[in-house]
Protein backbone atom coordinates (compact mmCIF):
# COMPACT_ATOMS: atom_id res chain seq x y z
CA UNK A 1 0.00 0.00 0.00
CA UNK A 2 1.45 3.35 -0.95
CA UNK A 3 1.04 6.53 1.10
CA UNK A 4 -1.31 7.94 -1.54
CA UNK A 5 -3.86 5.16 -1.03
CA UNK A 6 -4.37 5.86 2.68
CA UNK A 7 -7.36 8.19 3.20
CA UNK A 8 -6.56 11.47 4.94
CA UNK A 9 -8.89 10.69 7.86
CA UNK A 10 -6.78 7.59 8.63
CA UNK A 11 -3.54 9.58 8.98
CA UNK A 12 -2.81 10.36 12.63
CA UNK A 13 -2.54 14.01 13.64
CA UNK A 14 0.92 15.18 14.80
CA UNK A 15 -0.05 14.82 18.50
CA UNK A 16 -1.46 11.32 17.89
CA UNK A 17 -5.02 10.15 18.09
CA UNK A 18 -7.14 11.17 21.04
CA UNK A 19 -10.58 10.02 22.20
CA UNK A 20 -12.25 13.02 20.55
CA UNK A 21 -10.81 11.99 17.17
CA UNK A 22 -13.30 9.12 16.88
CA UNK A 23 -16.09 11.66 16.41
CA UNK A 24 -14.40 13.03 13.28
CA UNK A 25 -14.25 9.67 11.48
CA UNK A 26 -16.59 9.22 8.50
CA UNK A 27 -19.96 7.83 9.58
CA UNK A 28 -20.05 5.58 6.51
CA UNK A 29 -16.63 4.06 7.26
CA UNK A 30 -15.62 1.14 9.45
CA UNK A 31 -16.24 1.21 13.20
CA UNK A 32 -13.27 1.83 15.48
CA UNK A 33 -12.51 1.81 19.16
CA UNK A 34 -9.43 3.39 20.72
CA UNK A 35 -7.05 1.63 23.09
CA UNK A 36 -3.85 3.39 24.19
CA UNK A 37 -4.22 5.93 21.39
CA UNK A 38 -4.39 3.21 18.71
CA UNK A 39 -7.41 2.85 16.45
CA UNK A 40 -8.73 -0.71 16.51
CA UNK A 41 -10.93 -1.52 13.53
CA UNK A 42 -14.00 -3.50 14.53
CA UNK A 43 -14.40 -6.56 12.29
CA UNK A 44 -17.78 -7.93 11.18
CA UNK A 45 -19.63 -9.80 13.94
CA UNK A 46 -20.49 -13.48 13.75
CA UNK A 47 -24.17 -14.44 13.85
CA UNK A 48 -23.57 -15.86 17.37
CA UNK A 49 -22.08 -12.56 18.55
CA UNK A 50 -24.85 -10.49 16.98
CA UNK A 51 -27.65 -12.66 18.36
CA UNK A 52 -26.24 -12.75 21.90
CA UNK A 53 -25.57 -9.00 21.86
CA UNK A 54 -29.07 -8.05 20.65
CA UNK A 55 -30.93 -10.46 22.90
CA UNK A 56 -28.87 -9.58 25.94
CA UNK A 57 -29.46 -5.87 25.35
CA UNK A 58 -33.21 -6.53 25.07
CA UNK A 59 -33.27 -8.66 28.24
CA UNK A 60 -31.31 -6.04 30.19
CA UNK A 61 -33.56 -3.27 28.92
CA UNK A 62 -36.62 -5.19 30.10
CA UNK A 63 -35.17 -5.51 33.62
CA UNK A 64 -33.17 -2.29 34.07
CA UNK A 65 -34.37 0.37 36.51
CA UNK A 66 -36.58 3.10 35.10
CA UNK A 67 -34.66 5.67 33.03
CA UNK A 68 -31.49 3.52 32.88
CA UNK A 69 -30.42 2.98 29.29
CA UNK A 70 -28.99 -0.06 27.53
CA UNK A 71 -26.68 0.60 24.58
CA UNK A 72 -24.82 -1.20 21.85
CA UNK A 73 -22.26 0.36 19.50
CA UNK A 74 -21.41 3.12 22.00
CA UNK A 75 -18.01 3.88 23.46
CA UNK A 76 -16.86 4.73 26.98
CA UNK A 77 -14.30 7.52 27.27
CA UNK A 78 -11.89 6.27 29.92
CA UNK A 79 -9.20 8.86 29.28
CA UNK A 80 -7.49 11.05 26.67
CA UNK A 81 -6.43 8.06 24.53
CA UNK A 82 -8.89 5.42 25.75
CA UNK A 83 -12.32 4.96 24.21
CA UNK A 84 -13.23 1.26 24.05
CA UNK A 85 -16.55 0.08 22.68
CA UNK A 86 -18.15 -2.64 24.81
CA UNK A 87 -20.69 -4.87 23.11
CA UNK A 88 -23.39 -3.84 25.59
CA UNK A 89 -23.38 -1.19 28.28
CA UNK A 90 -25.93 0.00 30.78
CA UNK A 91 -25.88 3.61 31.94
CA UNK A 92 -27.36 5.24 35.01
CA UNK A 93 -30.61 7.15 34.64
CA UNK A 94 -29.87 10.31 32.68
CA UNK A 95 -31.30 13.79 32.85
CA UNK A 96 -34.49 14.20 30.91
CA UNK A 97 -34.54 14.55 28.01
CA UNK A 98 -31.55 12.31 27.19
CA UNK A 99 -28.81 13.65 24.93
CA UNK A 100 -29.47 11.66 21.77
CA UNK A 101 -26.53 13.20 19.89
CA UNK A 102 -23.81 11.99 22.23
CA UNK A 103 -21.30 9.42 20.99
CA UNK A 104 -19.76 8.16 24.25
CA UNK A 105 -20.36 7.82 27.98
CA UNK A 106 -18.10 8.58 30.91
CA UNK A 107 -17.16 5.95 33.53
CA UNK A 108 -19.27 7.57 36.25
CA UNK A 109 -22.36 7.16 34.03
CA UNK A 110 -21.82 3.43 33.41
CA UNK A 111 -23.44 0.72 35.53
CA UNK A 112 -22.39 -2.38 33.55
CA UNK A 113 -20.13 -3.19 30.59
CA UNK A 114 -20.36 -6.46 28.67
CA UNK A 115 -17.86 -7.91 26.22
CA UNK A 116 -18.68 -10.88 24.02
CA UNK A 117 -15.36 -12.59 23.35
CA UNK A 118 -14.54 -13.18 19.68
CA UNK A 119 -11.43 -14.86 18.28
CA UNK A 120 -9.94 -11.50 17.28
CA UNK A 121 -10.80 -9.77 20.57
CA UNK A 122 -9.80 -12.43 23.13
CA UNK A 123 -6.78 -10.59 24.54
CA UNK A 124 -8.46 -7.17 24.52
CA UNK A 125 -11.64 -8.42 26.18
CA UNK A 126 -10.06 -10.75 28.75
CA UNK A 127 -6.99 -8.69 29.61
CA UNK A 128 -6.61 -5.16 28.23
CA UNK A 129 -10.17 -3.92 28.66
CA UNK A 130 -10.56 -5.71 31.96
CA UNK A 131 -7.61 -3.75 33.37
CA UNK A 132 -8.70 -0.43 31.85
CA UNK A 133 -12.32 -0.77 32.99
CA UNK A 134 -11.14 -1.61 36.52
CA UNK A 135 -8.77 1.38 36.64
CA UNK A 136 -11.64 3.61 35.51
CA UNK A 137 -13.77 2.29 38.39
CA UNK A 138 -16.45 0.49 36.36
CA UNK A 139 -18.08 -1.66 39.05
CA UNK A 140 -19.64 -4.44 36.94
CA UNK A 141 -18.02 -6.28 34.01
CA UNK A 142 -19.39 -9.31 32.23
CA UNK A 143 -17.46 -11.48 29.78
CA UNK A 144 -19.48 -13.76 27.53
CA UNK A 145 -17.62 -16.72 26.07
CA UNK A 146 -18.74 -18.91 23.19
CA UNK A 147 -18.66 -22.49 24.50
CA UNK A 148 -19.70 -24.78 21.63
CA UNK A 149 -22.11 -22.13 20.33
CA UNK A 150 -23.64 -21.63 23.78
CA UNK A 151 -23.07 -18.43 25.76
CA UNK A 152 -21.32 -18.63 29.11
CA UNK A 153 -21.57 -15.45 31.18
CA UNK A 154 -18.71 -14.64 33.57
CA UNK A 155 -19.93 -12.04 36.06
CA UNK A 156 -17.16 -9.91 37.56
CA UNK A 157 -17.34 -7.19 40.18
CA UNK A 158 -14.73 -4.61 41.05
CA UNK A 159 -13.09 -5.22 44.43
CA UNK A 160 -12.54 -1.68 45.68
CA UNK A 161 -9.86 -2.80 48.14
CA UNK A 162 -7.59 -4.24 45.41
CA UNK A 163 -8.83 -2.35 42.33
CA UNK A 164 -9.25 -5.55 40.31
CA UNK A 165 -12.23 -7.59 39.19
CA UNK A 166 -13.22 -10.73 41.04
CA UNK A 167 -15.52 -13.40 39.63
CA UNK A 168 -18.86 -13.61 41.40
CA UNK A 169 -20.37 -16.31 39.17
CA UNK A 170 -20.30 -18.26 35.93
CA UNK A 171 -23.67 -18.85 34.29
CA UNK A 172 -24.57 -21.35 31.56
CA UNK A 173 -28.29 -21.92 32.10
CA UNK A 174 -29.93 -19.24 34.23
CA UNK A 175 -28.35 -15.99 35.32
CA UNK A 176 -29.81 -14.59 38.50
CA UNK A 177 -28.01 -11.69 40.20
CA UNK A 178 -28.93 -8.72 42.40
CA UNK A 179 -26.22 -6.35 41.18
CA UNK A 180 -25.96 -3.98 39.43
CA UNK A 181 -29.77 -4.43 39.62
CA UNK A 182 -31.99 -7.52 39.91
CA UNK A 183 -31.53 -9.58 36.73
CA UNK A 184 -33.02 -13.00 35.99
CA UNK A 185 -32.57 -14.44 32.51
CA UNK A 186 -32.37 -17.68 30.62
CA UNK A 187 -28.80 -17.71 29.27
CA UNK A 188 -29.55 -20.34 26.63
CA UNK A 189 -32.37 -18.17 25.25
CA UNK A 190 -29.70 -15.73 24.07
CA UNK A 191 -29.02 -18.08 21.13
CA UNK A 192 -32.07 -20.33 20.95
CA UNK A 193 -34.24 -19.94 17.85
Amino acid sequence: MTGESVPDWLRPPPEGWTAEYLDSLPSDGPRFEMIDGALIMMPPRSAFHDRVMRRLANALEDQAPQHADVHTDMTVKLGRRQRPEPDVLVTRPQHEPPDLLRTYYLPEEVVLVVEIVSPESEERDRDTKRIKYARAGLQHYWLIENENLQPVIHVLELDKATGVYVATGIYRDRLKVNAPFPIDMDVKALVRR
